[in-house]
This record gives C-alpha cells, sequence and structure tokens, in this order.
C-alpha cells in the first residue's frame, strides 16, 4: 500500500528559527512545499557573535509565526500533517528548549506525533533530501559548531571517523572575522575577502596533518592570524586592505588543504568497506564555502567517488532538514512524548568515545 507522508518540522538550535513542512510518498524523492527561516544577524552583530539568551528569546517570538508561515505557504493545516518533528539538540539550550516546547505544545494541541530529531542527523541526512542518496555514504559534517566525518548507514546509524578536537571550522572563521574587523557572520565575510587576496603571502599551519588519523584542529589557525595580524599592524603601522585579504586567503587556503587532506583519509577508511555506489557527501554552513567545495569535489572525484553538496538554502540551519530526518526516522516507528527533553550535547555516534570531553551534561561530541 502507497504511504505518503507529511511532516512539519521545527529548527531554533542556534541563532535561525525555521520551520518547514516536508513530504514524501514512499521511497520516491522527497518534496519541501515550504521553508522559512527567520535569522538573527542584526540582533546579534553588536556582539560579535551569537548571545544566547538574546537568541533564545528571538526564538520564543518567532517559532509560531515560522510555523503558521510554513503551513500557509505549503497550504495545508495541522490537520494535514502525519507528525512534527523538532531539533531536540545538540545546541544553545535556550533555544533547543524553545522549540521543544512549542512542538510539544502543538502536539498536545493536535494530538500529532512527536519526533526529536538530533540536529546533526539533519544535516547528515540532508543529501538523502537532496539527492535521494543511497546508504552507505561518507558525509562530511562542517559546521559553525560541529566537524566531523561520519559513515551513515541508516537515519539513526552514524559512525565518526573523527572529527575537531577543539574550535569548529565555522567557529574558526567567526572569530577570524572578528580579529579583522569583519561582518558576522564569518564564514561569508572571509570568503569575500579572501577572493582579493594572495594565499601564500603569510605562512599558516596545516594542524594535525603529522597524525595518522581524521582528527582534526581547528584552534592553532585563529592564533596564527592573530599573530601575523600583530605582526603586520606592528611593521606597518596599522592593517590595509591589501593585509587583511591577503590574510583572509591565507587561513581560507589553509582550512582547504586541511579538509582536503584529512579528506582523503576518511575516504580511504570508508572504501575499505566496499560500498555499492560510493558517495561522498558534504553539508552544514561551512559547506557553503565555494572554494572548500571546489577541492572537496576534486578529492571525490580523485577517489572515484561521487560529490555531493546540498543546495546553500539547505547548508546552513534549516527545518526542513529537520522535517525529513523526523519523517526517516517515523518510518523506522521512532516516537516521542511529552517526555522528550532538549539537550546541548548529543553524540551521534553513541559507541564511540567522546573527542572532546565530557561534563555533567554528556558527551559534547
Amino acid at each position: 500500500m502507497v504511504q505518503t507522508l507529511t511532516v512539519l518540522g521545527l529548527e531554533s538550535s542556534c541563532d535561525d528559527t525555521a520551520a518547514a513542512v516536508v513530504r514524501q510518498t514512499d521511497f520516491e524523492p522527497a518534496e519541501i512545499l515550504s521553508s522559512i527561516v527567520h535569522g538573527q544577524t542584526e540582533l546579534h552583530s553588536a556582539f560579535g557573535g551569537v548571545v544566547p539568551e538574546i537568541a533564545a528569546r528571538a526564538h520564543t517570538e518567532k517559532l509560531d509565526i515560522c510555523v503558521k508561515q510554513a503551513l500557509d505557504t505549503a497550504g495545508l493545516s495541522l490537520r494535514d500533517m502525519d507528525a512534527i518533528a523538532v531539533t531536540a539538540g545538540p545546541g544553545l539550550i535556550g533555544g533547543v528548549m524553545s522549540g521543544v516546547m512549542c512542538a510539544k505544545g502543538l502536539s498536545a494541541a493536535s494530538g500529532l506525533p512527536l519526533i526529536g530529531v538530533n540536529h546533526l542527523a539533519g544535516h547528515a541526512l540532508t543529501p538523502r533530501l537532496t539527492d535521494k542518496i543511497a546508504f552507505p555514504y561518507l558525509m562530511l559534517l562542517v559546521s559553525g559548531g560541529h566537524c566531523q566525518y561520519l559513515i551513515a548507514s541508516g537515519p539513526e546509524e552514524f559512525t565518526r571517523l573523527g572529527g575537531t578536537i577543539d574550535d569548529a571550522p565555522g567557529e574558526a572563521f567567526d572569530k577570524t572575522a572578528r580579529l579583522l574587523g569583519l561582518p558576522q557572520p564569518g564564514g561569508p565575510s572571509v570568503e569575500a575577502e579572501a577572493r582579493a587576496g594572495n594565499p601564500n603571502r603569510f605562512h599558516f599551519p596545516r594542524p594535525l596533518l603529522d597524525r595518522p588519523c581524521c582528527d582534526l584542529s581547528f584552534s592553532g589557525l585563529k592564533t596564527a592570524l592573530l599573530r601575523l595580524r600583530d605582526l603586520v599592524v606592528l611593521e606597518r603601522g596599522g592593517l590595509m586592505r591589501s593585509d587583511r585579504a591577503d590574510l583572509c586567503a591565507g587561513f581560507q587556503q589553509a582550512v582547504v588543504e586541511t579538509l582536503s587532506e584529512k579528506t582523503r583519509r576518511a575516504i580511504a577508511l570508508y572504501m575499505a568497506e566496499s560500498p555499492p555506489e560510493p558517495v561522498i557527501a558534504v553539508a552544514g554552513g561551512v559547506a557553503a564555502n565555494l572554494a572548500i567545495r571546489a577541492r572537496l569535489e576534486t578529492v571525490a572525484v580523485e577517489a572515484g567517488a561521487k560529490f555531493i553538496a546540498p543546495p546553500l538554502s539547505l547548508c546552513t540551519d534549516n527545518a526542513a532538514m529537520i522535517a525529513f530526518a523526523g519523517l526517516e526516522r517515523f518510518r523506522l516507528g521512532a516516537r516521542d512524548g511529552m517526555e522528550l527533553s532538549a539537550r546541548p550535547r548529543w553524540p551521534l555516534d553513541q559507541n564511540s568515545p567522546s573527542i572532546l570531553g565530557g561534563g555533567k551534561k554528556g558527551a559534547k561530541a
């Protein structure tokens, strides 16, 4: 019997408030009926980064508006939904709680099943939403708060091959922009500035390339940029536009080369499992960087694998990926009740040891 599922998704893990409606008939390609995102860039611009309390308050004010806009755009109502999916972690706890409480209210009022979604799974499953690729595939999840290599074997089956031991690349881009006086979010600002720069003028380290693993580190790149900036200011009496462009170009080139080499290593481990149709996918906010995309595509082609990168609008945080990840869980029989809780930390691979340590809230990654 043909089954069509329609899911409302909510996302509020950081500074984007989002709602979306996704529909899929059996295992045909999924259709995004609506995707609404309200950003908070202006609210945080004066602080040089996301302020958790401000973000949480903004989510509370915008979530119901996003839900109504998503349903109206899709031309549907809650009665037409089969389930409600919501990011339950990881993320800024105030924002995650806002989304979870909103979803619980909608579920209680409508009687619809509630599906808690791992935000990282939303990113990791995006290539299935956009390109309907089959398991298993290699995923590089690279964003403002996370960076890890995963073998995705199922909607809830992920094996981590490696990841960042400190700053995520998106965080490093943001800090670089802050050090150079560029606007936030830092990723697009640094990328735009780097286009006019010379990537070979300054020497940046390529962290952890001396270790035969897939782990990454980006904190040292930020420190190197700080020292190089101060050296230029000391020698020239200030930072010229060309200096800033060259610093951005050198920093970005270091990130690109580090990710490309680590990706080669991850591909070797993935290929050792003899996947029938090798696919290398990248997702997350930093996947919107065109220089990174181009290099990773070259690495994938050289390895004989298909390369998948979602549209730029689905690289950054959005609710369409949450709705789809919830739909995938729903097909497997997953249901969450009113006991669903917000989780600031929620590793995708529950079996591998944490690479960032742990604490009272559990493993970080």
